[in-house]
């Protein structure tokens, strides 16, 4: 697989804007060639319903202008519906356990939850916290506390004993696979 193509595998994994030293240091490649893979992965995309999105020293995969309209009349759909099972759960979690990385999330839910957590975003509901370029966690929005009549996550029902209970979790199943701590 050429480097382009791997950066676009690696755009549409993470969802979200990374640097071109992510990439470089990802693909075990130097910037110069990473920033050249960009170039030839913006050329080869020129026509599709996807486009690489540059903003300051960062890059993303999105959807065609042209397609905006549609998408927008999907969007709005979209937040029409019930967040459903997957979306309360998601939700629960960033509030008792946020900040938290959509690595944990996924590990907590036992799925993949890229899905889920674009819609807690589209809907205001859940925040990125940027760690400094390498890392990015989710936590809930000031608007969403509010609407929940707490002024910290802290404040929700059950929030210690639903740590504790997520702590126990994860203990058991890393001792299951034998990730014991000696």
């Amino acid at each position: 697989m050429e480097l382009p193509q791997k950066i676009e595998a690696l755009l549409f994994f993470k969802g979200e804007p990374v640097t071109a030293g992510f990439l470089a240091k990802t693909l075990n490649v130097s910037e110069d060639e990473a920033l050249a893979g960009l170039v030839d992965l913006e050329q080869s995309l020129s026509g599709h319903g996807i486009i690489l999105m540059k903003n300051g020293e960062e890059y993303m995969l999105a959807s065609s202008p042209e397609m905006g309209t549609t998408i927008e009349g999907l969007l709005k759909e979209e937040l029409s519906k019930e967040l459903g099972k997957a979306g309360l759960e998601t939700l629960a979690t960033v509030l008792y356990r946020g900040p938290i990385s959509r690595s944990e999330i996924n590990y907590l839910r036992g799925v993949n939850s890229n899905y889920i957590l674009r819609v807690l975003l589209v809907r205001g509901l859940i925040e990125k916290v940027d760690h400094g370029g390498r890392s990015t966690s989710y936590q809930p929005t000031f608007e969403l506390l509010s609407y929940m009549g707490v002024s910290k996550a802290s404040d929700l029902p059950e929030y210690e004993g639903t740590n504790r209970s997520v702590e126990e979790f994860k203990k058991e199943t890393e001792k299951e696979n034998g990730y014991e701590e000696e």
